[in-house]
């Protein structure tokens, strides 16, 4: 022990240069881990909203809505970030694998947590592992519908016409979308066949419908209500349940089609969200769908106002994702 002290001075305190030391002092805290933000706190700054819509299209209607109220509540304002492609999987994904602080939550439909893990073998993401299930936002319908001079007026009419072999063209916005999976419903239900053609997109979709250039098509309820109100087309039927924008046209069960399972909306946020968090929003959430200025302008897009907990959302998710990938299967729907 003695010879080591020799070694050090006595009395001296050892310098070194400011720059080293600002250097050190700074690697020392970089090397801290992130304090994370007490739940109670939550919302201290800005709540990120990413869409996977485009601009103007149906689910950045719903989420700009949900947004605006749910940001009154919460005391924080909620921004929305578009990041569209790959049918709603690209911006769905970067949710996926955001921070799960509460920051960063979503707006997801059939496509993105229901329908794509039937359709691509290689999904980024798992719609049930990867997300923290807020609640459900609503449920809504996917309207039939085709031209007003359109040889069929209706499910059991579009059938006979089939069977007298008439070649039956019907037109979705893109493969795997909602619109071919409730068309290859009716044909799985009725023993048809229709050829399907797929558009980029449901604006072209539905101006090619009323050029007339495709006679019968799929539309998402933002997109068929206003045309069938107007009488620029007419519906044959809606797949799912019937809407509130349009009362009076029959779901597939009513006219002898057995299908009547839901096609929800609901909210999302990145796996592992702290409970307290995921509770603030839920109910948030809930008490947006309960705001009657949100329900009347959900009602004009066609979706019932419906919360139901995360949770129970989640499970549905999961017996739903089974049941749409043997529809895929048997009708051989893949995206490759």
């Amino acid at each position: 022990m003695a010879h080591f002290a020799r070694l050090l001075p006595t009395r001296q305190a050892i310098v070194m240069p400011r720059t080293v030391a600002l250097s050190l002092l700074a690697l020392g805290f970089a090397a801290l881990p992130a304090r994370a933000e007490d739940p109670s706190a939550y919302p201290s700054h800005k709540i990120k909203m990413l869409l996977p819509y485009a601009a103007g299209g149906g689910g950045d209607v719903v989420g700009r809505l949900l947004a605006d109220r749910m940001g009154k509540t919460l005391g924080q304002s909620i921004y929305i970030e578009n990041h569209t492609g790959a049918a709603g999987t690209l911006g769905t994904q970067m949710v996926a694998t955001s921070p799960n602080d509460g920051y960063t939550i979503t707006v997801g439909g059939m496509t993105t947590h229901v329908l794509a893990p039937a359709i691509y073998p290689k999904l980024p993401y798992d719609p049930i592992r990867d997300f923290t299930t807020i609640g459900r936002v609503g449920t809504s319908s996917i309207m039939l519908v085709a031209t007003k001079d359109f040889a069929a007026n209706d499910v059991k009419g579009l059938v006979a016409l089939a069977k007298k072999g008439e070649p039956v063209q019907y037109g979705s916005w893109g493969v795997g979308s909602t619109g071919q999976f409730c068309a290859e419903i009716l044909m799985q239900q009725t023993g048809i066949r229709m050829d399907h053609v797929p558009f980029n997109g449901i604006a072209k979709l539905a101006g090619d419908l009323l050029g007339g250039h495709i006679a019968l098509a799929t539309l998402d309820m933002a997109t068929a209500t206003p045309l069938v109100k107007d009488g620029s087309i007419k519906a044959l039927a809606a797949c799912g349940e019937r809407s509130p924008s349009l009362p009076d046209v029959a779901t597939y069960k009513e006219q002898g089609v057995p299908f009547d399972r839901s096609l929800s909306w609901a909210m999302y946020a990145p796996a592992g969200l702290a409970e307290p968090i995921a509770k603030k929003l839920s109910a948030a959430l809930k008490e947006a769908l309960g705001d009657d200025v949100v329900k009347e302008k959900l009602l004009a897009l066609g979706i019932t106002p419906q919360f139901v907990p995360g949770e129970e959302q989640r499970d549905i998710n999961a017996r739903d994702i089974a049941a749409w990938k043997q529809v895929a299967k048997d009708a051989g729907i893949e995206v490759k």
